[in-house]
């Protein structure tokens, strides 16, 4: 959704002029009549990402550094347990094949 003014009564987002482009994407005018728009639009692009920037809430350094933990001590978890599963696994399936005398 994109950021816009509030409508002041509502607390909403006011609603956005229609846009006059086709279906084709063409906005109605020759390609040569705004040269520039493509300026326009990435000025107003990067205006936005900056004004959404500045509402993301980060993360402290001690929540980054807990969660980081948190991924690292899983991983050397669920590697070690896979680790165990596939040992596990392989070594059933060589004792079946000497069991049974497959080559």
């Amino acid at each position: 959704m994109k950021t816009g003014t509030l409508d002041p009564a509502k607390g909403t987002p006011a609603p956005r002029p229609v846009s006059r482009r086709s279906s084709d994407g063409s906005d109605g005018e020759g390609v040569l009549s705004r040269p520039t728009a493509w300026w326009d639009r990435a000025r107003t692009f990067l205006t936005e990402v900056r004004n959404e920037m500045k509402r993301v809430t980060w993360p402290s350094r001690r929540e980054v550094y807990a969660t980081t933990l948190v991924v690292i001590l899983v991983s050397v978890f669920f590697g070690i347990y896979l680790w165990g599963v596939d040992l596990l696994l392989s070594t059933g399936v060589h004792w079946l094949l000497a069991r049974f005398g497959a080559a």
